[in-house]
């Protein structure tokens, strides 16, 4: 499977487009930080600034294509892939690949609906599902769960990023270390980590205080970030790692082992 000429295809344009979608990200919550941009500051928004730009209706379907790619090759992964794991930490990683095919082709629905003109709002989307779950019994108790997940979600990702495990992942050429992929990983997995923290401690906010309009997501959370003290910076430190996790993206589509 490693020298699948389908699978290298998927996984090197499946990053490139994934590399955008972060780097227009990053772009959004860096215009918050220094105070300009009316676009959602989630994946909606990014899409949106794509589609913006000269041949944005392109680009956009471009990144489309990417998204499914990548939905396609963790597919094919959670099926018949990582075979270089075994006993559990081998049903750990196909399960985690079908946990990213859901989330690729979600991408890749709310791409396509800013394509068609019909954007809808992420922020609005997690509130109404959080309103809906809180509205049953138990549901604050549900809701502060989900948050205590996306929490630890979150620090697993710094985590992740500070111990360097995603290099098992890369295959460079023999005794060459790649300094510059590693250190955009451990940047942009901080970045990422930080940006998930916060969603879940919005998402727990919410069900203690049982006042759903807390849980908007990514563009909350990057909003309440800008609205600390010395938010404006911090978001702006969110917003370069985010963009390098991009780069780190555009790594991954010429060095990540595609069986894996």
């Amino acid at each position: 499977m490693r020298n699948n000429d389908l699978l290298k295809y998927l996984t090197r344009v499946g990053f490139i487009g994934y590399g955008l979608l972060h780097l227009a990200l990053a772009w959004v919550a860096a215009q918050i930080a220094l105070g300009g941009g009316g676009e959602e500051a989630d994946q909606s928004g990014a899409f949106q600034k794509l589609a913006d730009q000269p041949f944005g209706a392109i680009l956009l379907w471009f990144v489309i294509v990417c998204l499914v790619a990548l939905a396609v090759w963790q597919a094919i992964l959670a099926i018949w892939g990582h075979t270089d794991s075994h006993g559990k930490e081998r049903i750990f990683e196909r399960v985690a690949s079908g946990a990213r095919v859901i989330v690729y082709c979600g991408l890749a629905w709310t791409a396509g609906k800013v394509v068609l003109g019909t954007p809808s709002s992420s922020a609005q989307q997690q509130q109404d599902a959080a309103a809906g779950i809180m509205a049953k019994p138990a549901g604050e108790w549900l809701v502060g769960l989900a948050g205590l997940v996306v929490i630890g979600f979150g620090i697993g990702m710094i985590y992740y990023g500070y111990k360097k495990k995603f290099e098992k992942k890369l295959q460079f050429a023999a005794g060459v270390r790649h300094e510059a992929a590693v250190r955009a990983g451990q940047i942009g997995y901080a970045a990422k980590g930080v940006a998930f923290g916060i969603v879940g401690y919005l998402l727990l906010d919410a069900a203690i205080t049982n006042d759903p309009g807390k849980s908007r997501g990514l563009d909350a959370a990057l909003h309440t970030l800008a609205g600390q003290p010395y938010g404006k910076f911090l978001l702006l430190a969110v917003a370069l790692g985010v963009a390098a996790f991009g780069v780190f993206c555009f790594f991954q589509a010429r060095y990540r082992k595609v069986g894996s």
